[in-house]
């Protein structure tokens, strides 16, 4: 039975006019649609219970519904014109022109998830914008925001909506996409006088301690990565480098860590470290001081000034 043929014999039934007629079938329509979304997503729901799972499943069927119901009630409403092809062609037209921005944010959306430069759950930035996506949707996508005025890379409490067309204009910075795992650095500034070797040896025991295993899970997403992406580095061990400042000897640790993990290692690296220099008398922490260095009786004995009155 066409469709045609189904509203003439709802109106002889119902005793209704044209208008009336559609209303009431575009009405069914979408009782008819949400009743299998809502059914469907019960039964898939009854059997799957990861997170991320369930709001893929949810997601997919919303588009599909969403999709069918608006073919569907555009067959029904559609009488004057040749076909609904010419329809759609008319309306993409004035859409086009009317509705730029959320055409752009429509075409962002399927950019996303065609190209997957992130996914639901990743930690990304975005222009000024930092934090782990919880929601991609036609017009948008949601973060839960990390960092601003919370110094460490965890949570504001805030969520953030952004447009999808911004993936157009500006860059994506993801945290998890390809090698999955980030370098992080701790500096540990040491006093002239410490006995620096010592505190470097320490810290090299510290940062491995809490970081070795790490290194092991990089290496093996670090071969994935490379089969996609030109990632390469000669080493992943943690590592402490050694430069002179102003105020005294940088020992800088720097090491592998996942993203929503930084914070944690660094506060277990940084317990270890003041535990340690507090029980060694010869190393200590350095800061911006003055002082006065007399060059004629401190320094080593042939770095210092001579004096005038020397006899």
């Amino acid at each position: 039975m066409s469709e045609q043929s189904i509203e003439q014999w709802l109106m002889a039934q119902l005793g209704t006019t044209p208008i009336e007629t559609r209303l009431l079938m575009s009405l069914a329509i979408i009782i008819i649609l949400w009743s299998f979304r809502f059914v469907t997503l019960k039964l898939i729901f009854a059997r799957i219970q990861e997170p991320k799972v369930r709001y893929y499943w949810r997601n997919g069927i919303k588009y599909f519904t969403v999709a069918l119901g608006f073919i569907l009630i555009s067959i029904v409403w559609v009488k004057q014109m040749d076909s609904l092809a010419t329809f759609l062609g008319l309306l993409s037209a004035g859409l086009a022109i009317a509705l730029k921005d959320p055409i752009t944010n429509f075409a962002g959306w399927l950019f996303i998830l065609l190209r997957r430069p992130f996914d639901v759950g990743d930690r990304i930035q975005i222009g000024n914008h930092a934090g782990d996506v919880i929601d991609i949707r036609f017009f948008q996508f949601t973060i839960n925001e990390i960092g601003n005025w919370v110094d460490a890379d965890q949570s504001t409490g805030r969520i953030i909506h952004i447009p999808n067309g911004t993936v157009f204009t500006q860059s994506q910075v993801n945290y998890d996409q390809g090698f999955s795992h980030i370098w992080n650095e701790i500096g540990v500034l040491v006093t002239f006088e410490s006995n620096w070797q010592k505190a470097r040896e320490i810290l090299e025991r510290i940062v491995s301690k809490h970081c070795a295993h790490f290194t092991t899970e990089a290496q093996k997403r670090l071969l994935d990565a490379s089969k996609k992406f030109m990632i390469f580095y000669n080493t992943l061990d943690p590592i402490v480098y050694v430069a002179v400042k102003d105020s005294g000897v940088m020992l800088t640790m720097r090491y592998l860590s996942v993203p929503n993990k930084r914070r944690v290692t660094e506060d277990a690296i940084w317990k270890d470290v003041l535990e340690e220099f507090h029980r060694c008398n010869d190393v200590d922490f350095a800061y911006p001081t003055q002082r006065i260095y007399y060059n004629l009786t401190e320094g080593k004995p042939e770095a210092r000034a001579k004096s005038d009155h020397a006899g």
